[in-house]
């Protein structure tokens, strides 16, 4: 069983949670090697451990059995969009604040010690295709876990967005923007816009306005099966932003289309633990039923 280990090192300092985890899975016979999700600014004193052996991950994830994620849930986020790619399962272990996509605490390492013998579940997760066409030309393509955002970025204005399911006319927000997620994505950014929370395994598009200027304006729940595009007016002078997954922003000009879709692609999440949807829930937002 080779598990590869992706510790945040903003979350992570100095890699600790990482190598407890890397002490425990060695111990029950499981092989492991050590990753950052991603390449550290330049200039950050990250407090890395000298005697470590770092890999890197694209080397290592076509080989892997699964990957440990350590952070928040942005770094499995980050983690899925390689890990997709060869099919390998994600398990979670949160270094943030929420984490409802983590299936461990930081306090729950010896818990990892089943995984050398392959003792977990998969859950799959559905994603999203987000591509960016400027006439007849594709300017961008993306997968999403969580969502895609549109939005009026930083200035102060009314944003104005037609969206379309298979052609047909849904609504046109006027706002800040509109959130395209999926239902994984109904616990982040859709949530705290007013949106619905969705159980996590579901297959449904999740459409929420954000700051809508519009007293009818409300989230709306849409067939996977949809083809859902959301269209800036050729008359508006002004530019939108996209973000994919909280990813880097694609500027949008009038006329351009952003066209979703539910992805052939799925995240793999590994479970350890018999938790329920419910009981995430009210553990981490405080218990929304008595």
């Amino acid at each position: 069983m080779k598990i590869v280990l992706s510790s945040n090192p903003y979350r992570d300092r100095g890699l600790r949670a990482a190598l407890e985890a890397k002490r425990v899975l060695e111990h029950a016979g499981a092989e492991s090697v050590l990753c950052l999700p991603f390449q550290p600014k330049k200039g950050d004193r990250l407090d890395l451990p000298r005697q470590v052996k770092l890999s890197v991950m694209d080397q290592e994830l076509p080989t892997a059995d699964l990957l440990i994620c350590f952070g928040g849930d942005g770094t499995i986020l980050h983690a899925a969009r390689d890990a997709v790619l060869y099919q390998v399962p994600i398990l979670g272990v949160n270094m943030g604040s929420v984490g409802f996509m983590a299936e461990l605490e930081r306090g729950e390492l010896s818990m990892l010690a089943p995984l050398a013998h392959g003792m977990f579940t998969i859950e799959e997760r559905m994603m999203l295709d987000v591509r960016v066409m400027r006439g007849n030309r594709e300017i961008s393509r993306d997968l999403a876990l969580n969502d895609a955002v549109i939005s009026k970025g930083s200035m102060a204005r009314v944003a104005e967005v037609e969206v379309l399911a298979d052609h047909m006319k849904v609504s046109t927000i006027m706002g800040d923007g509109v959130i395209i997620s999926t239902p994984t994505g109904s616990t982040a950014y859709s949530m705290s816009a007013g949106g619905p929370i969705v159980e996590p395994t579901s297959h449904c598009i999740i459409l929420t306005p954000v700051c809508a200027h519009q007293l009818a304006a409300r989230a709306m729940v849409l067939d996977s099966g949809r083809l859902i595009t959301a269209q800036i007016p050729k008359t508006t002078r002004k530019y939108l932003y996209l973000s994919v997954d909280g990813g880097k922003a694609v500027r949008l000009s009038s006329g351009d289309r952003v066209e979703i879709s539910k992805s052939e692609h799925y995240t793999r999440l590994a479970r350890l633990a018999d938790r329920s949807f419910y009981e995430i829930i009210n553990q981490k937002l405080g218990g929304m039923v008595p």
